[in-house]
């Protein structure tokens, strides 16, 4: 039980970044469209499904990674894969607020703000 709160956290961002995959995969034409609006006004208008194609790419490896980082934190107290999770988690964070900052939506970057306290204690705790 040395490991329980950072596999919570690498579990809470295993959820929130698989769901959201998922849901780019499964909904790939409609998030593209709506995002085609909500970038119309900034640098990314005619770039979306790129963008969108590298966030999905991001959240992928972080899903990835920090599933694989809770099964080795619980097998072997082992450290490395859940950082790489967790590094990836903020990364895409990064990204992702980027995006909410150039679209001028506060109220989504104010939300991605949130989700990446747990991201860098993750990294923080598993480094």
């Amino acid at each position: 039980m040395n490991n329980t709160a950072s596999i919570l956290v690498l579990l809470f961002l295993a959820v929130t970044f698989v769901q959201s995959a998922y849901d780019k995969v499964f909904a790939w034409k409609g998030n593209v469209e709506w995002l085609k609006g909500h970038f119309a006004q900034t640098i990314l208008k005619n770039n979306v499904p790129l963008a969108l194609f590298i966030i999905l790419i991001l959240e992928l490896m972080t899903g990835i990674f920090t599933l694989v980082g809770c099964v080795e934190l619980w097998v072997n107290g082992g450290k490395t894969w859940g950082l790489y999770g967790a590094i990836f988690s903020s990364v895409t964070l990064i990204f992702l607020l980027l995006g909410q900052r150039l679209a001028k939506d506060y109220d989504g970057a104010r939300t991605i703000a949130i989700y990446f306290v747990p991201s860098v204690l993750a990294v923080w705790w598993l480094s």
